[in-house]
């Protein structure tokens, strides 16, 4: 049965792949790969966040592909990678390692970026042999490495132990999401995305979102809930630049402000006004402008040398 739900037409309509792999991770987890745009040119692996999949990104690889090769994949559990018993830090940085072995070529370098869970993704591989082989910059985006249930303000009260309660309730329950209604199009809005989303926009995230299984969805929170990856950001070692919308509520700004503080190359913290979690979808121009320029300043071009001027 397809999980995938995603719209399927406009600007977030995600776009069919030049080819599909598959990577399997250090513990045999199987992981979808998408890759866009031609071979040979520089490279871009995104990687999502909690709920999501490869079609959050629709609207930057849709961009990036004209010049770029992208590479995305669905983490563990997510899009049309099957679920796994095992889920943890660990294991996610196993999988990008993997999905970085099997897209690049030895030694190719990439701008990797990540979304939220994606974000804390490249936190956990910041140490891993094959993250540092291949990654040349870094984009991170609406996440944060600790105290995540705690530092969320989802639920509109002063911060404390009552608000952690509820805030933990919310974000781990097992309720199933149901369908995509009027009711659970404002629920989603208010809790991920800025108030000045257009419908569009709102409408992209509930279908990605909705489409994540139930246990999944559960299983994920609870490792989220006890992330703590402070030391994988100061052992990230490559240049790297922060995203963050002004009315993020899952990962204020004041996450990533602590994680621009810790970077060892933080290139720059963009706050924007008015935006919410969700940034690639609620600012597709400025998160691919983002990448383009870390590409820019970070990938040196191949030089293709032919045989007759060898």
């Amino acid at each position: 049965m397809s999980r995938l739900l995603h719209v399927d037409s406009g600007p977030y309509a995600p776009p069919a792949p030049a080819r599909e792999l598959t990577a399997v991770s250090a513990d045999g987890a199987r992981l979808h790969v998408e890759i866009h745009g031609p071979e040979g040119a520089p490279a871009v692996v995104l990687a999502h966040g909690w709920t999501c999949s490869t079609a959050f990104w629709a609207a930057q690889i849709r961009e990036l592909a004209a010049d770029h090769r992208v590479i995305a994949y669905d983490q563990r559990g997510h899009g049309r990678s099957p679920a796994s018993p095992a889920c943890s830090a660990e294991a996610l940085a196993d999988d990008l390692e993997a999905v970085l072995e099997a897209a690049l070529a030895p030694g190719e370098q990439a701008v990797i970026a990540g979304h939220s869970m994606g974000g804390m993704t490249v936190m956990a591989a910041s140490e891993r042999a094959g993250f540092r082989a291949h990654a040349a910059a870094v984009l991170l985006c609406s996440t944060g490495s600790s105290q995540l249930v705690a530092a969320s303000t989802v639920v509109p009260i002063r911060a404390g132990r009552p608000r952690t309660w509820l805030t933990r309730r919310i974000l781990g329950s097992r309720a199933p999401l149901g369908p995509v209604t009027p009711l659970a199009r404002r629920i989603l809005k208010y809790g991920t995305m800025g108030a000045g989303s257009a419908p569009h926009m709102v409408e992209a995230c509930a279908r990605i979102v909705h489409a994540c299984p139930r246990k999944v969805r559960h299983t994920w929170s609870q490792v989220l809930d006890l992330l703590d990856l402070d030391h994988g950001v100061r052992e990230l070692r490559v240049p790297t630049a922060v995203v963050v919308g002004t009315a993020d509520r899952l990962t204020p700004p004041v996450q990533a402000r602590g994680l621009a503080a810790a970077l060892p190359q933080c290139t720059g913290l963009t706050e924007l006004p008015g935006i919410g979690h969700m940034t690639p979808i609620e600012a597709p121009g400025l998160v691919g402008r983002r990448i383009r320029e870390l590409v820019h300043a970070h990938i040196r071009p191949v030089r293709v040398v032919s045989e007759e001027s060898a």
